[in-house]
């Protein structure tokens, strides 16, 4: 049976070390807060206004305000800077935040098209932190499809996205 790491890299076509290679350079170090909050604010503009009612009700019950929040600190923690989400939320439990939607390849792939235009109209970005970025967005969001098949398996699963880094010192 393929773990959901596997599952990931399969369906997402990136391979593990690819997607985690955002842990070999401090990238809220590099890129700053502001430039997560820019990041998180411009997806989730997307999101909101999409064409696609489907995909819209995915997030009806969701405040904007909120998801951005939600999004920008968990980036900032999982790329090396402060802990702002577990302190606020918690651990992040990926798989189990996500449990009451349809986390479907479907949309997945809707999710990561409005991230690489999220990605790409962020100029505070550099190129290569781009892509690290895009692979481990790409990997996650299929770890979390393939999660979605446990949905009705009520199993609990570790998840190596959601350990956090030490803060910058």
């Amino acid at each position: 049976m393929q773990s959901l790491q596997e599952k990931a890299s399969e369906w997402s076509g990136v391979h593990q070390d690819d997607a985690f290679a955002i842990d070999e350079t401090n990238l809220y170090e590099k890129l700053g807060l502001q430039t997560f909050i820019n990041l998180s604010t411009n997806f989730y503009n997307r999101v909101y206004d999409d064409e696609e009612e489907w995909f819209r009700s995915i997030f009806a019950n969701s405040k904007k305000e909120d998801a951005i929040q939600n999004q920008y600190e968990f980036f900032v923690q999982r790329m090396g800077g402060p802990p702002l989400y577990n302190q606020r939320r918690g651990h992040p439990a990926l798989i189990a935040r996500h449990r009451p939607f349809p986390v479907t390849h479907q949309a997945a792939e809707r999710w990561l098209h409005h991230m690489q235009e999220a990605l790409d109209s962020t100029t505070d970005i550099d190129p290569d932190s781009k892509t690290k970025m895009m692979n481990f967005f790409r990997h996650t969001a299929f770890f979390l499809v393939a999660g979605d098949e446990l949905k009705n398996q009520k199993q609990g699963v570790g998840c190596k996205h959601a350990a956090g880094k030490p803060a910058a010192a």
